[in-house]
């Protein structure tokens, strides 16, 4: 009994990332015989389409390693991945993990949050448009109802938070000439966010990470604050509203319900 054409298809796709697979029933070349060859030409155009595919959406995380370590790993990541969108755009969301899990990688720590940093990039890049609010819009709002607000977040908003200098490593692979490492290897609190057609890379200061993420979930001005300064006692509340404001990462504002501002 001849395979069903579902079945044809899922194993034509297991087929292609595995080297070892033999050519799958029902797929042959003149006169309906299986052709070895002319699918290991398929197989290899494809694992190498993702391999470009990979190396394309995270050229800093290349750069690191070098492109014979990069495309080998790589190679590792493809044959244990199958792309699960038909967007290709989307291939490589979880190259960042894999990478953490990957010990020949190890000798390169940060090397995961630089790549986590590359998918919060690119995802920026595709996310939907949205015009930004103005800080002026808040002006006639006293501050008990202010911190009572839901401040909508712009699409593009992603954040990044990792124990090593991601944002000025992946910043100093932006420049011409040679590349220095940074001068402080502190850990550092990213957004990437895309408010006009440019991608922006911010480094956030003490407690925005955890403020700005709770905003992002939905949560209220004054919870947000409370989540700033318990992750940074000295967390600066206005001097973060008016830098989000001025990247462009508020696009509305809203009732937040049930929340208590305190007596």
């Amino acid at each position: 009994m001849s395979p069903t054409l579902s079945e044809t298809q899922r194993a034509f796709g297991a087929a292609l990332l595995d080297p070892d697979a033999p050519v799958p029933a029902g797929v042959g070349g003149p006169g309906g015989r299986p052709d070895a060859r002319r699918f290991a030409v398929y197989r290899n155009n494809v694992m190498v389409g993702l391999i470009d595919a990979l190396s394309a959406r995270f050229p800093v995380c290349a750069c690191l390693v070098g492109t014979e370590f990069f495309r080998a790993m790589a190679r590792i990541f493809v044959a244990a991945n199958k792309p699960r969108s038909p967007l290709l755009m989307t291939y490589g969301d979880y190259f960042p993990d894999f990478i953490e899990g990957f010990e020949p990688a190890a000798a390169v720590p940060y090397l995961a949050d630089v790549a986590r940093l590359e998918v919060a990039f690119s995802q920026a890049f595709h996310a939907a448009e949205a015009v930004a609010l103005d800080a002026a819009a808040l002006g006639p709002l006293s501050a008990e109802r202010l911190a009572g607000l839901q401040l909508v977040v712009h699409p593009s908003v992603r954040l990044v938070r990792s124990a090593y200098p991601v944002a000025s490593i992946w910043m100093a692979h932006q420049q011409d000439g040679a590349i220095e490492g940074p001068d402080d290897w502190c850990p550092e609190d990213v957004l990437v966010i895309r408010p006009a057609a440019e991608v922006l890379i911010h480094r956030l200061p003490q407690g925005g990470f955890a403020f700005l993420g709770r905003l992002r979930d939905g949560g209220s001005v004054i919870e947000a604050a409370a989540a700033g300064y318990h992750d940074a006692p000295d967390f600066d509340l206005g001097g973060t509203l008016l830098a989000l404001f001025t990247l462009g990462a508020v696009v509305g504002v809203l009732d937040a319900p049930f929340v208590e501002t305190g007596s």
